[in-house]
């Protein structure tokens, strides 16, 4: 892996951010679709003594977690989930012992929004150096990081940059005409009539009469970064949850940072903001994560990474291609996909996921268990850090509205699915009775087995966590066969993504760093051949996987030389 350099020392990057702030003239936006300068960047910091940063990191030796913590596990019964019902359910998660195989073994949490906020969601923040009390008090935070950190699981939260909430001090603030706070937000004395970055209404008026910039929602005006005031706070906000021992952050909306004249997303000065926080944050702990949600063209996703920016991005185009060779049977679809990726991300510095808080939910998806699990294992044992949603791995069902994708999770077949002893805060799907991890637990054929143990498979072999990725051709079109490798841990992966049962499939390379015979050990499903030879050059022709496989039939091998 390339590393590059970045300097350390929390002490004078302080110091020095806040003489700049403090000497900063806030200024007055200009209306959007006017030009504007080019944003005025975070001064970097000047410190003694480089550190070498690697582009890689403990995230690529993990599987995340996402959880909605209002719906995960509620602790005292009012209904709503809590820090505390996540420390109950540790176990669940990874137990801290490696040896064991009843866990689930994700290797990192991330939370959806924490911060108080007037919403269920929490993506309008009122206070970013504080958490929601419906979830707790800091304390109780506090011990939930040292209980996931005594078990090995990191923790990151979502870190919502882009906007706040109008109940947010600095818009009540603002919309009241206070100078210190007004330039925030971006104001306009009439509607400018302008849409935002994919054609929807964005200016709402306040109750001063003035109207004001919110892309995604009234209720969550956004910010000017124009303003280093802003930046300020934010760092600010960054430091406090970093010194507290939160281990990184997932960006929500990355994109719409800056706005520069007629440009609303993926600015210049949004990129660079990024890329100057990243400064920030690594001198604060060089081992700080960050993942953003940049759902855009690969080359422009690009440009939020490593090894200036973003410690990674989430693939969104990958998910929906992964899904589709699962759905469809054509697996090329999830092939090309990957390959695309890795042209722009060669050091694996990106997410993988199926779905997340704002998409359906698999199962709903698919319809099918056997077509969920087929998806499962291509991304579980494919580059890149997978992210898990909540629940995706019993199968919980959901589609839009957002409500029905965030539904509490289902824990047993008592009332309400085990999550509350009293009224939830949204009602649990239906269908909890027979879909619930007690049930499931018990049944070694089940989704969430099914997790379990590639999950496994994956914390035990660093070819699936960061080795190559070497597609093998098949004259069977639902074949998808791939060779992992890092150092002498070499696997093949491969699946039969179609229903339909094929015939006579088989598997060929015109190059590889293999050669000679290797003896194979079946790591995944049953076993298909005791050996497998490649040529002098890496080659391997025409090689019979099996006489039939079945659709949705997967298998991992591990391939050895005496």
């Amino acid at each position: 892996m390339n590393q590059h350099k970045l300097v350390s020392g929390m002490t004078a990057a302080l110091l020095l951010l806040l003489a700049a702030c403090a000497t900063a003239q806030t200024p007055t936006p200009a209306p959007l679709g006017t030009e504007m300068p080019l944003a005025t960047s975070m001064p970097e910091p000047e410190l003694e003594t480089p550190q070498a940063v690697p582009v890689s990191g403990w995230w690529n030796d993990v599987v995340f977690y996402e959880i909605f913590v209002r719906s995960f596990k509620d602790s005292d019964g009012d209904g709503v989930g809590d820090f505390q019902g996540i420390i109950e359910q540790l176990d669940y998660l990874n137990d801290g012992d490696p040896a064991t195989t009843t866990d689930l073994g994700v290797g990192a949490l991330w939370l959806m929004p924490i911060n108080p906020s007037p919403s269920y969601h929490g993506y309008d923040v009122t206070d970013y150096k504080a958490v929601n009390p419906d979830y707790g008090t800091l304390e109780d935070f506090r011990q939930l990081l040292e209980a996931c950190h005594a078990r090995g699981i990191r923790v990151i939260m979502d870190f919502v940059v882009n906007h706040t909430s109008t109940q947010h001090p600095w818009f009540k603030a603002a919309a009241a005409g206070d100078p210190q706070y007004k330039d925030y937000y971006v104001w306009s004395a009439s509607d400018p009539g302008k849409l935002g970055p994919w054609g929807q209404r964005s200016w709402y008026r306040a109750a001063n009469g003035e109207f004001y910039y919110a892309i995604f929602w009234d209720q969550m005006p956004d910010l000017n970064y124009h303003n280093p005031a802003v930046t300020e706070a934010i760092l600010d906000a960054s430091r406090f949850w970093l010194e507290l021992g939160v281990d990184g952050f997932r960006v929500d909306a990355a994109r719409y940072l800056f706005e520069e004249g007629v440009a609303l997303q993926d600015t210049k000065g949004t990129i660079q903001w990024f890329q100057d926080w990243r400064a920030f944050y690594k001198a604060l702990n060089p081992q700080a994560y960050t993942v953003g949600e940049v759902w855009t063209d690969l080359q422009i996703t690009a440009k939020y990474g490593d090894p200036k920016g973003l410690d990674s991005l989430f693939m969104f185009d990958l998910a929906e291609d992964i899904k589709g060779a699962a759905y469809s049977g054509d697996a090329s679809m999830a092939i090309k996909a990957y390959l695309d990726v890795l042209k722009y991300f060669p050091d694996l510095q990106f997410s993988t996921f199926l779905s997340n808080h704002d998409q359906q939910r698999v199962m709903s998806y698919f319809g099918k268990e056997s077509k969920a699990k087929v998806a499962a294992f291509i991304y579980l044992t494919g580059p890149g850090t997978p992210f898990v949603y909540y629940g995706e791995e019993i199968g919980m069902t959901g589609s839009k509205p957002d409500e029905n994708l965030r539904t509490p999770m289902q824990w047993s077949a008592k009332p309400n699915a085990g999550f509350t002893s009293g009224m939830p805060w949204e009602a649990v799907n239906k269908g909890w009775e027979e879909t619930n991890v007690e049930i499931l637990e018990s049944n070694p054929e089940s989704l969430l087995n099914w997790y379990k143990g590639l999950i496994q498979l994956r914390n035990q072999h660093p070819a699936l966590r960061s080795g190559s990725y070497l597609p093998l051709t098949s004259n069977c079109r639902r074949v998808y066969a791939i060779l992992r490798q890092e150092g002498d841990d070499i696997l093949l992966t491969l699946a039969s993504t179609g229903i339909p049962s094929s015939e006579n499939c088989t598997i060929a390379l015109e190059g590889s760093p293999l050669s000679g015979t290797y003896q194979v050990e079946t790591l995944w499903g049953e076993p298909l051949f005791d050996e497998i030879s490649f040529g002098a050059d890496g080659s391997l022709q025409d090689f019979l996987v099996a006489p039939v496989l079945n659709g949705g039939q997967t298998f991992i091998v591990r391939l050895s030389q005496p």
